[in-house]
């Protein structure tokens, strides 16, 4: 006898079966049998494990997760108690899929087939950008602060040390007169600081407009490539099809010239040095901007990534923090900079560091139509 199919529920669209459902997922789900062999995979699973579906079905799960996973005593213990649990922050990172990979699993008994079991994986990725988004706005408040306070402190009386010095000069001698142009030269030297710092401040509206942002990567490598960046090799793959970004073009080309020019200073004099810039279009990131209740979706990606040394770890977490820096005469205010351009835009910027490949990545609203001046 042959077996009705299942109904179809209703208002759901026909062909909208549970299986492309399931697949329309954006977070990897799969389910094991008694034996912990893999019988199923939607879309995003197969992604997360690098592995098609045809490839996941002939192994068992122990292939795929790190030796004693937290991830296979859940299975058991939802075998055993015959309910779901969850479990937080869980690195199931393996040389297959590229190293550390922090998700959240939440595992449920399949109560249709004996001994089977349901795996969904939420990666952390996405939701600690978001937190950390939120700490690199306040970073570029409590700069903003500090640059208006500087301007109104420190460049007035700089401005009179300056000249005082500049007296004194005249009527110097050659001994004294070299000290005086210390004087002056460490006094212009604050004042560029503070007015490095005064962008911080600069609360005005940005305009906007849609932007090519093929046109300002190409820009910014012909900037780089006849300059600092001339000894190092560039990688270009865009995506051609990609629509234009809703942004200040200026605005723009300093955020990437930055990014290009901090991945040239961390290769150094490197014979195999390599700047990859990429774009991608990434739909699913969604971030609450300021300025209204709207969540906005950034499926723009942009990528800088070098071969340098990488980012020491401890560093990581404070990497667009102003003031952080590697470098012996570095002012540690270039991310801090670029962290506060994105986030005035709506976007997210993060890094991902290992040796020799290290990746900042942008995400950006893609244009829509409609007014291109918009107040961040």
């Amino acid at each position: 006898m042959k077996s009705a199919k299942p109904e179809r529920p209703a208002g759901l669209p026909s062909g909208a079966t549970s299986e492309a459902i399931v697949n329309a997922l954006p977070h990897p789900v799969f389910t094991v049998d008694g034996d912990d062999k893999l019988v199923g995979a939607n879309v995003a699973a197969e992604a997360f494990f690098e592995a098609s579906l045809a490839v996941l079905v002939r192994h068992r799960l122990q292939e795929f997760v790190p030796f004693g996973s937290p991830l296979l005593s859940l299975v058991d213990q939802v075998r055993t108690r015959g309910s779901a649990v969850n479990e937080y922050r869980v690195d199931l990172g393996t040389p297959r899929n590229g190293g550390e990979r922090i998700v959240d699993i939440h595992v449920a008994p399949l109560n249709e087939a004996e001994g089977h079991v349901v795996i969904m994986l939420q990666e952390r990725t996405i939701a600690d950008k978001m937190d950390r988004q939120l700490t690199h706005r306040g970073a570029a408040r409590s700069v903003t602060a500090l640059a208006s306070m500087l301007a109104h402190e420190i460049k007035n009386p700089l401005s009179g040390i300056r000249g005082a010095a500049q007296l004194l000069e005249l009527n110097a001698s050659d001994d004294d007169r070299s000290l005086t142009r210390l004087i002056t030269d460490e006094a212009d030297r604050i004042v560029k600081l503070v007015d490095r710092m005064e962008v911080f401040s600069d609360e005005r509206p940005i305009e906007r407009e849609p932007v090519n942002i093929h046109a300002v990567l190409e820009h910014v490598r012909t900037l780089a490539a006849s300059g600092f960046a001339r000894h190092i090799r560039f990688i270009e793959e865009y995506d051609p099809s990609l629509p234009p970004v809703l942004a200040n073009r200026d605005q723009l080309i300093q955020v990437f010239l930055n990014l290009v020019k901090n991945a040239a200073e961390a290769i150094g004099d490197s014979t195999d040095g390599e700047i990859q810039l990429t774009t991608a279009f990434r739909p699913g990131v969604r971030l609450m901007v300021p300025g209204g209740p709207a969540r906005v979706s950034l499926p723009l990606e942009f990528c800088v990534r070098d071969n340098g040394p990488g980012v020491p770890d401890d560093l990581m977490p404070h990497l667009f923090d102003p003031f952080v820096t590697t470098k012996p005469t570095g002012t540690g205010l270039g991310l801090a900079l670029v962290a506060k351009i994105v986030g005035d835009h709506g976007g997210i910027i993060e890094c991902e560091s290992q040796p020799r490949r290290t990746t900042f990545r942008v995400l950006m609203p893609m244009y829509r139509g409609g007014r291109a001046t918009e107040k961040s």
